[in-house]
C-alpha cells in the first residue's frame, strides 16, 4: 500500500451512509503518489504469480463449456443472461473463447436506467470519504490480491505484452482511482468568501440531475474503469458499456468495486449493442453525461444524437471524448538520431499501434534518414513478435479480425503506392497477427500520413534541411486530429519556436520522448481537434466535469428595508 488516507469521515460499509456530505470541507484531504511499475523479470515473485494466474485461468478449458469464463449483465443485484450470446476470444489464438458473454437489449437498457435512478439520491447524499473509500480499497485490491488475475485478463483478452498488462491494467487504473480521490479532496478545500460576519458562502459539489452513460474502448482496461468509476466518485450512477472485445477485463474490475462496497445499482454493467445502447440512451430524458473513449464517427453519432434531443432532456447531457489520433515525430537535423529511433519504434509498435497516442507519421531530415531507418529495421529484427504468454514478446497480435482486415487492407495500399522499409506481412490462421510495418511516401499528404489505422503501420516522410519551416505546417495541417506529438532536436532556439507553432497540434507534446505513455498526474491525457474534447483525464479539471455545483448563501440577520442607502 502506497498512499495514506489522512482522515475519514464515516466508517466503511456495503451501504451508502446517511451522512450529509461535506463540502467546502475543512477535511485535511488525501495524497497519492503513482503505483510503482514492477519489472516481472525472469522467476521474481510477480511473474511468478502470473505466469500460475495464466495457467489457471487457461486451464479452465474442457470439453463442457464454451468459453474459459462467463460474464453476466449486471443490473442491481441481479445478474442476467439474455439470448444474445457473444463470445469474446483470444486475439493471440482466436480458436480459444475467453469469455461468453450476453448483449441487454433496449428493453433492459432501460430497466438499468431506471435502476440507476432509483439509487440516485442515496448515493449522491453519501459522504465523500465513503465514496472515496470504496476507490481506495478497489485500488488497493488491484494493485496487490488482486494484481496478477486483472493482468491475466488484460494480457488474455486484449493480447497485451504482461508489461503493457502492468502499466495499465494495475498502475494507471489505481493511479486514476488514486489521483481521483486526491483531486476531489482538493476542490473541497474551496470555500466561497463571506463578505462579512452576517453572511455565509458555501458550494456544494453534487451529482448530476440523472444518470452518466459510460462507453469504454478495448486498448486500456484503466481507460474503461476511469470511466465509470470517475463520474461515480462525483456522486453519479452510470451505466457502464464495456468494450465487446475487453468485456473480460472491465467485468473483473467491475467486481472487484462492488466487493470493495460500491453498492449496487451505482453502477450497472451492461454489455450491448453500439446502436441499442446509443439510441436508448440518447432517448432518455434522464440522461446527465456521456463519458466516452473511441471513434469520431461513433462519437459524432452520439453528439447528434443528443442534439436531436435536447428539447427533451431534464438538463444540457455533459459530453466527453476521446477519440484516438494520427500523432507524429518531428526529427530535426540537431536530434540525436539514435535515441529519435529507439523512442519512434516504441511508440509505433508497442501494443502493435493500438494506443491512441500511437506514433503513425514520421518526419525526418533527408540526411538524417539512412542512419535513422538502419537503426529502426535493426531494432525491429530483435523482437519477437508473439504471444504475450511469452514474457519475451514485444508485442502480439492486434485486437480482432475487423481490425485486422482494415489494418492489411491499408498495408496492400501502402505496398502499391509507397515504399515499403520492412514489414509488411500479416497472418490470421492462428491470432490476428500483423508485423510491423514502416513505409516511406514521397507525397506528404498521403493517406497513410492522413488516416487513422490503429495498427502497427508507420509511414515516413523525408524531408531537405532547407524546407524545414514548410515541415513544420505539414505536421500541423495534414490531419484533423490533435492528440499527441513529439519533437526532437537538440537546439534549443528550434525547439522553443517549434513548440510554439505546433501548441495546437496536439494536446500532448512530448520534446525528445516517444509520443506515448502519459501518466496520470504527470502528464494528464488528452487532445483535440477531432481527438476529443480535451478534457484532460488524470488532472484535477477532470472531475468538474461530472458535478452540477449548488452554491447556497446565508444571512444570519434580518431583512429590514428595501431602500438603498442612496434612497435615503
Amino acid at each position: 500500500m502506497n498512499h495514506k488516507l489522512l482522515k475519514f469521515k464515516t466508517i466503511f460499509k456495503n451501504q451508502p451512509s446517511f451522512v450529509h456530505r461535506y463540502l467546502s470541507s475543512n477535511s485535511k484531504g488525501y495524497l497519492a503518489t503513482n503505483e510503482p511499475v514492477l519489472d516481472f523479470k525472469r522467476n521474481s515473485p510477480e511473474a511468478t504469480r502470473v505466469h500460475q494466474t495464466l495457467k489457471d485461468f487457461l486451464g479452465r478449458k474442457n470439453d463442457t463449456n464454451d468459453a474459459l469464463f462467463e460474464v453476466p449483465i449486471v443490473i442491481g443485484d441481479k445478474e442476467i443472461r439474455t439470448d444474445s450470446v457473444q463470445y469474446q476470444p483470444l486475439p493471440f489464438d482466436h480458436q480459444t473463447k475467453l469469455a461468453r458473454f450476453y448483449h441487454a437489449d433496449k428493453a433492459l437498457l432501460g430497466q438499468a436506467i431506471e435502476n440507476c435512478l432509483q439509487n440516485r439520491a442515496d448515493w449522491e447524499n453519501s459522504s465523500f470519504d465513503y465514496r472515496a473509500s470504496i476507490m481506495l480499497k478497489a485500488a488497493d485490491r488491484i494493485t496487490n490480491e488482486g494484481r496478477a488475475e486483472i493482468l491475466a485478463s488484460t494480457m488474455l483478452g486484449q493480447a497485451k505484452t504482461v508489461y503493457q498488462a502492468e502499466i495499465d491494467a494495475a498502475c494507471e487504473l489505481a493511479d486514476f482511482l488514486r489521483f481521483n480521490v486526491q483531486f476531489l479532496y482538493e476542490h473541497l478545500k474551496y470555500k466561497p468568501l463571506n463578505s462579512d460576519e452576517n453572511t455565509i458562502n458555501n458550494m456544494y459539489l453534487r451529482g448530476i440531475e440523472g444518470f452518466v452513460a459510460a462507453i469504454a474502448p478495448f486498448n486500456f482496461t484503466a481507460i474503461s474503469g476511469h470511466l465509470a468509476t470517475a463520474p461515480a466518485l462525483m456522486g453519479n450512477v452510470v451505466l457502464w458499456k464495456p468494450s465487446d472485445t475487453a468485456v473480460f477485463s472491465s467485468y473483473l474490475v467491475y467486481k472487484i468495486l462492488r466487493e470493495c462496497g460500491l453498492p449496487a445499482g451505482v453502477i450497472n454493467f451492461v454489455p450491448s449493442g453500439g446502436p441499442d445502447f446509443g439510441e436508448t440512451i440518447t432517448s432518455s430524458a434522464n440522461l446527465a453525461g456521456i463519458n466516452f473513449t473511441g471513434s469520431v464517427p461513433t462519437f459524432r453519432w452520439l453528439w447528434k444524437k443528443v442534439g436531436e434531443n435536447l428539447e427533451n432532456y431534464r438538463t444540457f447531457p455533459r459530453l466527453g471524448g476521446e477519440c484516438g489520433g494520427k500523432n507524429f515525430h518531428l526529427v530535426h537535423e540537431s536530434a540525436d538520431i539514435e535515441s529519435a529511433a529507439v523512442a519512434t519504434v516504441r511508440s509505433a509498435f508497442e501494443f502493435s499501434g493500438q494506443k491512441c497516442s500511437a506514433c503513425s507519421r514520421l518526419y525526418v531530415p533527408e540526411s538524417k534518414w539512412p542512419q535513422m531507418k538502419e537503426k529502426m529495421v535493426a531494432l525491429l529484427k530483435e523482437l519477437q513478435i508473439d504471444s504475450p504468454l511469452n514474457f519475451e514478446t514485444f508485442t502480439s497480435a492486434v485486437i480482432d479480425e475487423r481490425s485486422f482486415d482494415k489494418i492489411s487492407n491499408y498495408i496492400e495500399y501502402g505496398k502499391n503506392n509507397n515504399k515499403l522499409i520492412t514489414g509488411g506481412y500479416y497472418n490470421k490462421s492462428t491470432g490476428f497477427y500483423v508485423y510491423p510495418t514502416i513505409f516511406e511516401t514521397k507525397d506528404p499528404k498521403d493517406r497513410l500520413m492522413r488516416e487513422e489505422i490503429f495498427g502497427p503501420v508507420l509511414t515516413v516522410f523525408k524531408y531537405k534541411e532547407t524546407e524545414f519551416n514548410q515541415v513544420v505546417d505539414l505536421v500541423d495541417t495534414t490531419t484533423p486530429y490533435a492528440l499527441t506529438g513529439s519533437i526532437f532536436a537538440k537546439d534549443e532556439q528550434v525547439m522553443k519556436s517549434v513548440k510554439l507553432r505546433l501548441r495546437q497540434a496536439c494536446g500532448n507534446l512530448y520534446l525528445n520522448d516517444k509520443s506515448t505513455g502519459s501518466v496520470v498526474n504527470q502528464q494528464p491525457f488528452g487532445g483535440a481537434r477531432l481527438s476529443g474534447t480535451n478534457d484532460k483525464p488524470g488532472s484535477p479539471g477532470y472531475l468538474l466535469k461530472w458535478t452540477s455545483p449548488l452554491s447556497v448563501k446565508e444571512s444570519l440577520v434580518a431583512q429590514t428595508t428595501v431602500k438603498h442607502a442612496s434612497m435615503l
